[in-house]
């Protein structure tokens, strides 16, 4: 081999080995620096991928408990709104109920304060027609007695007595 060729070689090698020795630094450098960024980003995007879909899934089970919640509550309303058409219907029932029966009570009462008022009026309307007949009578019978009268009752009470006594 003579000297030039020895050189090409050398610079043959020299070209393949430093070729080998960056693929290697590339391969290296890869490996410990760039391959552990990606890997890092790759974890934290699958983290954070998870955690979504966790979040989600959560969101699903509140959402379908919220539903189920909310379909209660209106079975609870219309349950509600039930209680208070019948407890409205039943309490004006009693309403009706006793303003009947105070209405019955006063149309008695009522009944029974005419009778005491009828009443009354013809006790005042005989005592009336007692005190006007009496009026009467004494007007009647001053007129119809007089002096004579007077005296011979008199003396006819005295004598009676004088009798009863002798």
């Amino acid at each position: 081999m003579s000297g030039s060729q020895l050189y090409v070689e050398i610079a043959i090698w020299s070209q393949a080995i430093s070729s080998v020795v960056f693929v290697a630094v590339l391969v290296f450098m890869w490996f410990k620096w760039i391959l552990p960024v990606f890997l890092a980003a790759q974890d934290r995007s699958n983290r954070q991928i998870a955690e979504a879909e966790r979040h989600r899934d959560e969101m699903r089970e509140a959402l379908e408990a919220l539903r189920g919640e909310i379909e209660s509550a209106r079975h609870d309303a219309e349950l509600i709104v039930q209680r208070a058409g019948d407890r409205g219907d039943h309490e004006r029932s009693a309403i009706l109920g006793e303003a009947a029966d105070a209405g019955e009570r006063a149309l008695i009462n009522a009944g029974k304060e005419l009778e005491r008022a009828r009443a009354s009026a013809r006790h005042r309307l005989r005592d009336e027609l007692v005190e006007r007949a009496l009026k009467v009578a004494r007007e009647d019978a001053a007129r119809r007695v007089g002096g004579d009268l007077d005296s011979r009752l008199i003396e006819g009470v005295v004598g009676s007595l004088e009798a009863a006594r002798g």
